[in-house]
């Protein structure tokens, strides 16, 4: 066990997440035990408390308190081995690969990282199984929530996760989502700027965490909301009753999407905790539910992301089917992937 140390941001580190830079220095901690620890305040950023998620920047200086060596943490009972099953699910998962990325299309109810409540299954740490030959496995570079399918990037290297990071950050990169929601959206396409605050009470470790939307012209009177910026278009409906929405999130809120669609009157189809779950109610427009046989799952995918590749440069989209249930729903409603156009918002102005 060391004792406490105080350690300050290199230059060459740059700026990062805190958690990716904390696993680099000490690899054989959990991403949920960085997550507790900061959590209960023992990894302190100049002085102040921080969570995982926050960046740091060269000369912040970061507490380190007392951590289990690595031999002790070698030697404890592993827990964490991967299933053959869940090798193949997560290889199979793969849709794009070269030496720099490897694309997921991620399964629905998968969470991307471990962290309360996430257990040990999750893309990360079943991150050992993507090698593919190298010698660490690659890192997650972003996330979606554990029941949102669709594109997930990893970095196969430290340098490309940095780049990657940095195109994240500077919305250097698009992201569309399809969803379908209750009822139809009037006017059927423009944009959500509806600010985004933690909602107060839920939960100590964040597992029922929920976000509330402030209007934009009251952002002033919630110093800790977030302004966010979603741009939404209806592909298709049926009748009052539902609709396939293409939704891009411009900035990358928490559950941004869903409490956005939900603030607009027409939430995800699924999403309980933002009034979209209610199947039973065969009302139109708000909190309508679709009955039959439509699935309980959460209708949110992550359908395309367009990057520029680290390092050839070069523009790449990534696309990810529909997973099964949605598929199922899509059918179901006598909807087809291909009768929409890859990217609505393409004619917008900016």
């Amino acid at each position: 066990m060391s004792g406490i140390m105080m350690l300050k941001v290199s230059h060459e580190d740059g700026e990062q997440r805190l958690d990716r830079w904390f696993k680099k220095r000490f690899p054989h901690l959990t991403q949920g035990a960085v997550e507790k620890l900061c959590r209960t305040g023992q990894i302190r950023v100049d002085g102040g408390r921080v969570k995982a998620s926050d960046r740091v920047a060269p000369g912040m200086e970061i507490r380190i308190p007392p951590l289990p060596d690595a031999n002790e943490v070698a030697a404890r009972p592993k827990s964490d081995k991967i299933s053959i099953s869940d090798e193949q699910m997560i290889q199979n998962a793969v849709i794009f690969k070269d030496e720099h990325l490897i694309i997921l299309n991620k399964p629905a109810g998968l969470p991307s990282q471990g962290g309360s409540g996430q257990g040990d299954r999750h893309v990360d740490g079943l991150a050992a199984a993507l090698k593919f030959g190298y010698k660490d496995k690659p890192k997650l570079v972003h996330r979606l929530d554990k029941d949102t399918s669709g594109v997930l990037m990893l970095a196969r290297t430290d340098r490309v996760a940095r780049a990657l990071s940095e195109a994240l950050r500077h919305r250097e990169t698009r992201k569309i989502y399809w969803a379908l929601v209750a009822g139809v959206p009037n006017p059927r396409q423009g944009s959500i700027k509806y600010g985004l605050i933690k909602a107060p009470g839920h939960g100590r470790g964040g597992e029922g965490e929920k976000m509330m939307c402030v209007h934009p012209a009251k952002m002033g009177d919630y110093p800790d909301a977030k302004r966010a910026h979603t741009d939404f278009f209806t592909l298709w409906f049926l009748g009052t009753r539902m609709s396939w929405m293409a939704l891009e999130p411009v900035t990358g809120r928490t559950h941004q999407l869903r409490a956005h669609m939900a603030e607009l009157g027409h939430p995800i189809l699924g999403d309980g905790k933002y009034g979209g779950g209610a199947q039973e109610n065969q009302g139109d427009g708000w909190g309508a539910g679709s009955g039959g046989d439509i699935s309980r799952k959460l209708h949110l995918h992550a359908r395309s992301l367009s990057v520029e590749h680290p390092i050839t440069k070069k523009m790449m989209t990534f696309t990810a089917p529909l997973p099964e249930h949605m598929a199922k729903t899509w059918k179901t409603l006598d909807w087809k992937e291909n009768d929409v156009p890859a990217d609505p918002f393409i004619h917008r102005k900016d």
